[in-house]
């Protein structure tokens, strides 16, 4: 049955890399079709079917808020519902800003906080959990949800189970850091403790209710910024100044420990946090040989590998327990349980002033995307999808000349003034300096092939005049 007064926060932010080269800075995991349908965020939404009524409260920050857009949108979830965080500032804050915007109206209604990056096989135990919660969390406790330990993982916390406060449900007696192997031995075999899994069901206003009472400076912060939200398109903008001054803190730090009002629900819903590829390789279905495939590959007497392909066949021979991953730039090879140690390349790729590990070769903005086919000294050549009805930005550029060439739909170019409409296999000529826009006026999504040709080809060479985006 669905709950009308609960409502859904999804953490949307971080930016991990743990996956890469399939994550990127700006392409996170959670933006990931792994299973190939859904990506992590819309699955995160999908599992909610049937507890509530309402759409979620999706928290990003300002990199992606195009990207959280098009993928709510794609599942019909969107509505005005996207909160932006101007800096990261981890979970207490981000929490804090969605209890106060939830409360600003005068409604109260529990928070269900959810990270969009988690993997959850068993959507009727997840949902079993989150019901065994209500009750508590609407008499006033502070629920964490823990996932059922079935062997010692040191890369989790644990929570402590106390004394029981009601059926499936106890106090937590005490949050514990990351243990060594024998302690998580030790704790999985004593029956008493649950992984930390970050998931989270109280009263907006018992949650900040427990902010004021042991960190009123981050509560204080968070209202400074919340005083004025100013709506933009689908999102919601809070005060950069103020926030930004918030102190960085976890909701395990600030709230979750020092209360006495925390309860453990335990759930057993087939959970990961999907922190690498080996758990990757874990949570997703498995061929007889233990491989793990996407995309076009091919195998022989090779067993319990993870194979990404995303544009080119990739073949394996006699190769076991591996990861190998191929994107469109960037191909990674590594022994399965050696593949955490790709936060080593990216490491060398940032030292080394490469932009691999920020963005894809295609890259997404609010009126589609651009795949940056080929590059050389004084040239780029980029395929660009513009959905129907969206218009970039109009613009110049000061350093490089373009070449537009149609290859489906129809384009409504504008050239100094002048409206140019072009269709398949026509073109256009935009000189150095010249301004223009770029619409896509008909039903169909158009495809174009841009070159781009001079001195310098940065994206920091658009002089944005106009746009429908708030990017001017």
């Amino acid at each position: 049955m669905n709950n009308p007064l609960l409502l859904p926060v999804i953490m949307a932010g971080g930016s991990g890399t743990r996956l890469w080269p399939l994550s990127r800075e700006l392409f996170p995991k959670q933006f990931l079709a792994l299973d190939g349908q859904q990506s992590m965020l819309q699955a995160t939404i999908a599992r909610l079917d049937g507890l509530t009524g309402t759409q979620p409260l999706v928290i990003c920050n300002e990199a992606h808020r195009f990207l959280v857009a098009e993928q709510l949108r794609q599942v019909a979830a969107l509505a005005r519902n996207i909160l932006l965080e101007p800096a990261g500032r981890n979970t207490a804050p981000a929490i804090a800003l969605a209890a106060l915007h939830a409360t600003a109206a005068g409604a109260d209604p529990l928070l269900l906080v959810l990270a969009a990056d988690h993997v959850i096989q068993d959507t009727p135990a997840f949902q079993a959990a989150v019901r065994t919660a209500l009750p508590l969390a609407e008499a006033g406790s502070l629920v964490t949800f823990g996932i059922v330990a079935r062997q010692p993982e040191t890369g989790y916390g644990y929570i402590k189970r106390g004394a029981a406060v009601a059926a499936g449900a106890w106090a937590v007696e005490r949050f514990v850091e990351k243990p060594a192997f024998e302690v998580a031995q030790a704790y999985v075999a004593s029956g008493d403790y649950d992984w930390n899994s970050g998931m989270f069901l109280f009263k907006a206003s018992r949650y900040l209710q427990e902010l004021e009472r042991h960190r009123p400076d981050i509560l204080a912060a968070c209202r400074a910024a919340m005083a004025q939200p100013q709506p933009d398109l689908d999102f919601v903008r809070v005060d950069a100044a103020a926030f930004r001054a918030c102190p960085d803190e976890s909701i395990d730090y600030a709230v979750m420990e020092p209360t006495d009002a925390a309860v453990v629900v335990p759930m057993d819903a087939g959970w990961s946090d999907v922190g690498a590829f080996a758990a990757l390789w874990e949570v997703l279905p498995r061929d007889d040989d233990g491989n793990v495939h996407r995309g076009d590959v091919l195998a022989h007497d090779s067993h319990n590998n993870l194979v990404f392909a995303e544009n080119a066949l990739v073949a394996t021979v006699g190769l076991n327990d591996h990861v190998v991953v191929q994107t469109k730039d960037a191909v990674m090879v590594a022994p399965r349980e050696r593949a955490s140690e790709v936060k080593q390349i990216v490491a060398q790729l940032k030292a080394s002033g490469r932009n691999e590990h920020q963005i894809h070769r295609e890259v997404y903005r609010p009126w589609g995307h651009y795949d940056s086919i080929d590059s050389g000294p004084r040239y780029q050549v980029k395929r660009i999808t513009v959905k129907p009805g969206q218009k970039l930005s109009v613009q110049m550029h000061h350093h490089r000349a373009e070449h537009w060439i149609v290859v489906s739909g129809t384009a409504r170019v504008t050239l100094e003034g002048q409206d140019h409409l072009l269709t398949e296999n026509q073109s256009i000529y935009l000189p150095v300096g010249a301004v223009h826009a770029l619409e896509n006026p008909g039903k169909i999504p158009l495809e174009l092939i841009e070159v781009q040709v001079g001195s310098y080809l940065g994206e920091d060479d658009i002089v944005r005049l106009e746009d429908r985006y708030g990017r001017a």
